[in-house]
């Protein structure tokens, strides 16, 4: 009921601003676009188009991957642009994904599979200009049905200009990899809770892990999920296990048998959001405070992971607001949301606080990945691309900007 009287009146006070700004958002300072929550049967949510379109501009970011020569990138609940990225000094746009209800995504063997509310879907890819729908799986992930009075619904969301709020400050990355093993796969953000491994599609919901087979990556079936507990973030696989971020801790567990994972461990730690990525026998954990984890701390933790039974802290050091990294041989990529991104030397794991290698301040950044090619970074105002060969000295290639539409475009 209480969530229903504040949008309710987010609404009202949308309704009541749209009158004082008639031109454009980008010279206002006052407004911001929000996401205004609605029920729909599933069948609507269903019914409305899925497929291939033609490029449209980039509104907001939320999960990235890549894939080949190709860089994906989700519009939260919208669909996935796909840029042509064979040289990141001058990514193409070349197609959008239309995807409703979709958060994330993983490619394996020319198959691409997007979640879309309560389904997943798979969608060929071997040709960019003419991707087509596989597969769907339908009531998958069922922790996001919405229930009333007996029935079943999605929830779906209409953006809508508001005044300014601190409450909806990071909104788009709330439901916002790691590296997927290679071969025929792609590689995601620290971010993702979609992932591969050993022929299998892995996925994380709120209180979840699902199970996919993928060994003919065109007919994905469904095997079983698992209970973890609530709180689950991210998902992220090295060397035959799975790590599991959630915000009270890490789960570890052995996937050598790809359909029946073992719990190992589990590495607790103050309330706060917490993505992970692995290299070799240490993981990398940050810590932060946010919209879901106010009670958190704002650190990176370094974790030995030699024996998965037994993960132990080597160091803990301060941060401003931690979110997504990524590990590159002796580099560390750490995204500090509003504070900007910072690399660091990471050859000593008990002095990494005191090894910063570089501070870009003015991006506002959320995720990362330290790819073949490039250095991708999600922003506030658009996916960045550095050359990473020198840490210290990271080199802009270029910048997918956010584009700001028109107020009328949203009514």
């Amino acid at each position: 009921m209480k969530k229903l009287l504040r949008n309710s009146i987010l609404c009202m006070l949308a309704l009541a601003t749209l009158t004082q700004c008639k031109k454009s958002i980008n010279s206002s300072s006052e407004l911001e676009l929000v996401e205004i929550a609605k029920t729909v049967t599933v069948e609507a949510a269903r019914a409305e188009a899925t497929g291939l379109t033609k490029p449209t501009k980039v509104l907001k970011t939320g999960k990235i991957y890549i894939y080949k020569n190709f860089l994906f990138i989700n519009e939260v609940r919208k669909g996935i642009h796909i840029f042509e990225n064979s040289d990141p000094s001058k990514p193409v746009n070349v197609a959008f994904l239309k995807v409703p209800g979709n958060v994330d995504m993983a490619v394996s063997n020319d198959i691409l599979y997007a979640d879309s509310y309560v389904d997943l879907l798979a969608f060929d890819i071997s040709s960019i200009s003419s991707i087509k729908e596989v597969k769907r799986l339908k009531d998958v992930f069922m922790q996001f049905y919405a229930n009333h009075s007996g029935q079943k619904y999605v929830v779906t969301y209409k953006d809508t200009l508001v005044k300014k709020s601190s409450y909806h400050k990071d909104l788009a990355f709330l439901n916002t990899a790691a590296y997927s093993g290679g071969g025929s796969s792609g590689q995601g953000g620290s971010m993702a809770r979609f992932t591969l491994l050993n022929d299998h599609l892995y996925t994380v919901g709120h209180s979840d892990l699902s199970l996919f087979n993928t060994k003919t990556a065109a007919n994905p079936t469904f095997v079983k999920s698992i209970n973890l507990g609530w709180g689950v973030e991210t998902i992220f696989p090295y060397e035959n296990k799975l790590f599991i971020g959630t915000n009270t801790g890490m789960h570890i567990f052995n996937a050598a048998d790809a359909a029946n994972p073992v719990k190992l461990s589990t590495y607790s730690h103050v309330f706060a959001c917490d993505p992970v990525v692995v290299q070799g026998k240490y993981a990398y954990v940050t810590l932060r405070t946010g919209t879901a984890c106010r009670m958190g701390s704002n650190q990176l933790e370094v974790v030995d992971i030699e024996d998965p039974t037994k993960p132990k802290q080597v160091a803990v050091f301060p941060m401003k607001n931690p979110h997504g990294l990524s590990v590159s041989g002796n580099n560390l990529f750490l995204c500090e949301g509003d504070f900007g991104i910072k690399s660091f030397n990471i050859t000593n794991k008990n002095k990494i606080g005191d090894n910063l290698l570089q501070h870009l301040k003015d991006i506002k950044s959320f995720d990362v990945i330290a790819g073949p090619k490039s250095l991708i970074v999600t922003g506030q105002d658009g996916v960045y691309q550095f050359n990473y060969s020198n840490a210290s000295n990271l080199r802009q290639l270029s910048k997918i900007r956010i584009q700001r539409l028109p107020i009328e475009v949203w009514n």
